[in-house]
């Protein structure tokens, strides 16, 4: 099996739902994709800064597995790329299995720590109809299942492109799952 790659990458200067994919974005530590309305030390999503806008911004980067995209294309939904509001699109790489604290080294530089898993919301019916049941729902023993990828900060900033390489580095054991962020 080939390495995890980045497919795209995405970011917006102003709080939209879905983001226009770009050339290359820019990591900053501490702060998230240099231009991106999301970018900060706090929180930058609009409903948790109506909440505590002094909270620490633990979803400084969102990623998504373009698998999603795949999985939800043959139940009829056309997504691309950055139309989720994700950042970084990933192929190859089961995100959602990471457990929390797993650090991801993307491209020649760039490093971001997984913090959880996005919440999704109404604004994914917004965008297209019925979607929201596809990446938000329970399994067979009534759990929820968030599948709208995962929020991380940066650690080390750098260029990220289309093309580049994710490796993978887990966290000392014992692993915890990655809960709602």
């Amino acid at each position: 099996m080939s390495a995890p790659i980045v497919v795209a990458v995405s970011r917006d200067a102003e709080h939209r739902f879905s983001k226009p994919n770009a050339d290359e974005i820019e990591l900053v530590a501490g702060l998230g994709v240099a231009g991106d309305a999301h970018a900060g030390v706090t929180v930058r999503h609009l409903s948790r800064i109506a909440a505590d806008p002094t909270q620490p911004n633990l979803r400084q980067v969102h990623l998504i597995h373009a698998e999603l995209h795949d999985e939800v294309r043959e139940q009829g939904f056309e997504v691309a790329p950055g139309q989720l509001g994700e950042n970084i699109t990933t192929r190859g790489l089961d995100l959602l299995s990471l457990p929390w604290g797993t650090v991801l080294r993307i491209g020649p530089q760039a490093v971001v720590e997984v913090t959880g898993l996005r919440n999704p919301c109404a604004q994914i019916d917004r965008f297209e109809h019925g979607l929201l049941k596809q990446v938000v729902h329970r399994d067979d023993e009534g759990n929820l299942v968030r599948k709208a990828g995962i929020m991380s900060i940066v650690l080390a900033g750098g260029p990220v492109r289309p093309g580049d390489t994710v490796t993978v580095e887990l966290p000392a054991e014992p692993h915890l799952p990655l809960d709602r962020v």
